[in-house]
């Protein structure tokens, strides 16, 4: 793979400040993104009231653990615009969720929120590898979804060559890429896989591919993964993160050169980890679930957002900033089976072990009798595809996920290319079990 390191003259000042100017920043920042919540939005007035809190009383960043916690319930409370503190006349953009759980969360932007979204969508891609000039294939969707549009704002910023092309398509997906010689490619990684899937169908060397990194992100993924990925394009494979209620893509992103773990830019946002039971601050380095307070954000500042990942804070080594793990999962996604926690990304790291199976999966939960009952969705490979090579693989995973996880699944090994495909982020759980 060639080596994508940015020149160190490149770089923004503060993403190689020393902590203590970091901190100096966030703290004064912090400052005013309280005080313009709590004067401006209605519900943080009422929710620091209640706590007993005033923006005054931070002195220190360790006071912010005084201050409340948001959830998204409260931003469905407030939907569609009672959690912005500027006139609706003054916001820029609205982006929004689904709203397949509930009622859709709607955020807002103004234009300088806009500008800040896209520089540090810009500063991930260039600490991914890409500079101007460079042509990326962009198929995050685009809409009301952050994905496409957060990418395709910091890639114009950072003077990248930008194929706007979307999800969906995937055999133009392939053509496009190869036609227009991509360097790099923004897509969900479990999208990335069927897209390897297409260039092998389509008779193609994915090794001979033009591109140099894929940037993935919008779903939790695992290492092996990545080496999967990394191996099969002879290229560079780094996370991304981001969530709309926090800005969207760009909150966080790998180095190229270290791919050790995601720096925060902690310029624009302030991360914690809790635990996930108590809501208290884990001590430095713990597993937790991660928590942010925009420090800049005009038209929807956030106040302790609980994200429901679960990551760990980590010294910086790339950037002075700290570094995040990849999420593990989700504190709301976790699976209890039996009494046992799961989270699909374990199922996926053993399923990764099987060279037999496909890197597709689907996780569906029933329930036998009283007991809840797990069956894991897999593929065989297209050389392992007779029956008894079905079996082998099937018994090899089970016993990988008894010994690794703690479990009993079952294996159902289907044909090439029947587990349920997705070309935005994956559905690993499907959750059959009846309704009590």
């Amino acid at each position: 793979m060639e080596d994508l390191t940015p020149k160190k003259e490149s770089l923004d000042a503060i993403e190689i400040a020393s902590r203590d100017e970091i901190s100096a920043l966030q703290l004064e920042r912090m400052k005013w993104s309280l005080n313009h919540a709590y004067s401006n939005v209605p519900h943080y007035k009422a929710a620091f009231d209640a706590a007993g809190v005033h923006p005054d009383d931070l002195k220190s960043l360790s006071d912010l653990s005084k201050f409340p916690f948001t959830v998204k319930q409260d931003l469905r409370d407030n939907y569609p615009f009672n959690m912005f503190a500027v006139p609706r006349e003054q916001i820029a953009r609205v982006h929004a969720s689904s709203g397949t759980t509930g009622q859709p969360t709607v955020v807002g932007y103004t234009t300088n929120d806009l500008d800040m979204w896209a520089s540090v969508v810009a500063r991930s891609l260039r600490a991914s590898g890409l500079k101007p000039g460079d042509l990326l294939h962009n198929a995050y969707g685009y809409g009301l979804f952050t994905g496409g549009l957060g990418i395709h704002a910091g890639a114009e910023k950072l003077g990248l060559t930008q194929v706007p092309v979307s999800g969906g398509m995937t055999p133009r997906q392939v053509r496009l890429i190869e036609d227009f010689r991509a360097d790099g490619i923004t897509v969900t990684p479990s999208y990335m896989l069927s897209i390897l899937d297409e260039y092998r169908k389509q008779g193609y060397d994915p090794r001979k591919s033009p591109l140099k990194v894929g940037i993935f992100g919008a779903e939790p993924w695992t290492n092996a993964m990545r080496l999967e990925v990394e191996d099969a394009f002879d290229m560079h494979a780094v996370d991304i993160y981001g969530l709309s209620e926090i800005i969207g893509p760009g909150v966080a992103n790998e180095c190229v050169e270290t791919k050790d773990g995601l720096h925060v830019w902690e310029d624009h946002f302030y991360p914690e980890i809790v635990d996930p039971e108590t809501g208290e601050p884990v001590a430095e380095g713990e597993l937790g679930e991660l928590v942010f307070t925009s420090l800049t954000k005009e038209a929807f500042p956030i106040v302790r957002y609980r994200t429901r990942d679960l990551t760990r804070l980590l010294p910086g080594t790339a950037r002075s900033m700290r570094r995040m793990e990849k999420i593990t999962g989700r504190s709301d996604d976790m699976i209890i089976l039996r009494g046992v926690n799961v989270f699909p990304t374990q199922i996926e790291e053993q399923l990764m072990t099987v060279n037999t199976l496909a890197p597709h999966f689907q996780i569906e939960l029933t329930r036998k009798g009283r007991m809840d009952h797990m069956i894991v969705h897999v593929e065989a490979t297209t050389g392992a595809a007779g029956q008894a090579a079905r079996d082998a693989s099937a018994q090899q995973l089970s016993k990988r996920i008894k010994s690794t996880v703690g479990i009993t699944a079952e294996i159902r090994t289907a044909d090439p290319g029947k587990v349920a495909r997705s070309e935005g982020k994956a559905v690993r759980v499907v959750d059959n079990r009846p309704k009590e």
